[in-house]
């Protein structure tokens, strides 16, 4: 036999070998996924990896790609964490839990809220919960701070800043560069494109935020001071009197948060592990205490919900037109929720569930309309926002029954802009000149080789005024107040929940469990129920099979990944705040260039204030 006839059956010995291995992975992992012994007097570890999101981003390509090259891919869904912990409030076999914080990545202050409300919701069982991370910054320790107890490492220390932001104006280097950005807005406080048409905020951007930052920051240290049981005002004063506190005891910024009582105890991971182990026992390895992950527990503990329910659909993200993946709302896929759900006779109410600085206008109307559709068809429907539901987000909140939002989402940002850059000055500079025949002057108009035509920029205007004027219009008629009641609050300005509420832009401020609470008071008694109406997450459907083979694939992705990561090209370093403030500016922008039409008018925020 040749050389080559030996290597062509190898690799189909060694692909069917592959392919039996991979099978056989398969049948274990489908029987043996959900099969989790709880002992008694167990831990529920809730060690929190990466961002707290209200639906995990991208699809199983874009995870399977990301564990494949290294990438985190981790985040935490609030509603995973809110349930773990009502579960094991009643669970006997649950004696405590361990909030484990050094890798997450935080959220905005009304998700933290939720999820500290469930915390202390646990708490009312009598069991403990146990926080610990290396060093707490301001999102971590806002959640460590509703826990019995607090732990930190004695080299580590907790980090609370404030609220505030510092942004990049591009105008100077626009104008070096020859490139002309032509914003057309509607709403003096609508400032997402300033920072392209100024060398610094404008004196109403810097209201509208001082405004809104003061508003966060005193709900983030009443949180704080109730839960830790502290002075009023105390968190502010002990920053005022950071340096001077800090040097009377030689640095040891682990002892100073202690003094404070922002910690009760300073602690190694070993140390605490030890402790459990004497609490609460050891596993059956006999190498560390009893414990099962929150993840694990929820797979072993949820059942499918069936029968009557009330659609919980989630709104996350920027918004565009068409369809979006897990973590970004498309006008079509979103509305498309909307339709099943509301043709589902199952289904007795809807709660979306909006966590979006806004984007597209076109989609957003998509989303509201078929909204309008399902009230129309009986449907009660209630929204309950998250942590941003501004301009495009509250877009979509107009056609419900109710508007919940918590006191810390941000909301409002009513108003419309779009922009149409151009870099005749950079062709110039260039040497580069642009020309050729048309047969009407709109043909190619907007080109942004040459400088932007008068009659176009009329158009557009024309269109973002149009855009805005429909917005208020829908907001005054949902919130049953005068147009120009509307545009006064309007302007593109953003407002906290409980300042939304004051001025009649939400009808509650509560959480999402009241926002529930609420779509089952709508719906009234249910022939047959003897209880409250169940929630469903509503989403494409998957079978058990199917999520079975995702995890496995995961699983699978996250093993290969640790022998490719070590042989992948480290990308060009540089400095992680500038890069990131970048990004943040110019995705959006590329995202409008990259349109089939002319323009498109934005109703987005840009309004990314997290604690």
């Amino acid at each position: 036999m040749k050389v080559s006839d030996w290597l062509t059956q190898g690799f189909r010995i060694g692909l069917v070998l592959v392919v039996v291995a991979y099978g056989v992975g398969m049948v274990w992992f489908i029987y043996f996924a959900d099969r989790v012994a709880i002992a008694d007097h167990t831990v529920l570890v809730l060690d929190l990896k990466g961002a707290l999101v209200e639906e995990s981003p991208g699809g199983l390509r874009d995870k399977v790609l990301g564990e494949l090259q290294g990438e985190s891919t981790d985040s935490v869904r609030l509603r995973d964490l809110q349930m773990a912990l009502a579960l094991a409030e009643k669970d006997k076999r649950i004696d405590r839990v361990l909030l484990k914080l050094d890798d997450f990545k935080g959220a905005g202050l009304a998700s933290l809220r939720e999820a500290a409300g469930a915390i202390e919701k646990f708490k009312t069982s009598g069991k403990p919960v146990l926080a610990w991370s290396e060093g707490y910054d301001q999102r971590q320790y806002y959640l460590a701070a509703h826990a019995s107890q607090v732990a930190v490492h004695p080299m580590g220390t907790v980090f609370i800043e404030g609220f505030g932001r510092q942004r990049n104006y591009y105008k100077e280097a626009l104008d070096k560069l020859g490139i002309q950005a032509n914003l057309i807005r509607v709403g003096q406080y609508k400032s997402a494109g300033e920072p392209f048409i100024l060398s610094q905020p404008s004196a109403q951007a810097l209201k509208a935020e001082a405004h809104v930052y003061d508003a966060l920051w005193k709900l983030y240290t009443e949180g704080v001071e109730q839960a830790r049981k502290l002075p009023p005002g105390s968190v502010a004063q002990h920053i005022d009197s950071l340096p001077g506190a800090l040097q009377a005891l030689n640095g040891d910024a682990g002892q100073l948060v202690k003094d404070w009582k922002w910690v009760d105890q300073l602690q190694t991971l070993e140390s605490l592990r030890q402790t459990l182990m004497d609490t609460v026992g050891k596993d059956e390895d006999g190498k560390t205490f009893r414990q099962v992950g929150f993840k694990d527990y929820l797979q072993a503990q949820l059942k499918p919900v069936k029968g009557a329910h009330i659609a919980v659909i989630v709104a996350q993200g920027e918004i565009g037109d068409g369809r979006a993946p897990a973590g970004k709302i498309g006008g079509l896929s979103t509305s498309d929720l909307i339709r099943t759900a509301t043709e589902d006779e199952d289904v007795k109410a809807i709660v979306l569930r909006v966590n979006s600085p806004g984007g597209s206008a076109f989609g957003s109307e998509l989303i509201r309309d078929q909204l309008r559709i399902a009230r129309d068809k009986g449907k009660p429907v209630v929204v309950s926002m998250g942590d941003v539901a501004a301009s495009g987000g509250y877009w979509i909140a107009m056609a419900a029954d109710q508007v919940w939002a918590d006191a810390a989402t941000i909301t409002g940002s009513i108003g419309v802009f779009a922009m149409l850059p151009t870099g005749e000055g950079l062709m110039r500079k260039l040497g580069v000149n642009t020309g050729g025949y048309r047969t009407t002057w709109l043909a190619g108009a907007y080109d942004p080789r040459t400088a932007l035509d008068p009659r176009v920029q009329a158009l557009v205007q024309s269109g973002v005024e149009h855009v805005y004027a429909d917005f208020i219009g829908k907001a005054a008629q949902a919130r049953k107040l005068e147009v120009a009641q509307v545009d006064e609050l309007a302007q593109g300005r953003i407002w906290t929940g409980a300042q939304a509420q004051g001025h009649h832009l939400v009808d509650q401020v509560g959480s999402f469990n009241d926002a529930v609470e609420a779509a089952r008071q709508l719906v009234g008694p249910t022939k047959g129920a003897d209880q409250a109406l169940p929630i469903r997450y509503w989403g494409p459907k998957v079978s058990q099979v199917q999520r079975w083979i995702q995890q496995y694939l995961m699983q699978l992705a996250a093993q290969v990944g640790w022998g490719v990561g070590s042989y992948e090209l480290t990308p060009a370093t540089g400095l992680p705040g500038v890069n990131t403030a970048l990004k943040e500016d110019f995705i959006w922008l590329n995202g409008l260039l990259d349109q089939t039409q002319a323009y498109t008018a934005v109703t987005h925020c840009l309004c990314q204030i997290t604690p």
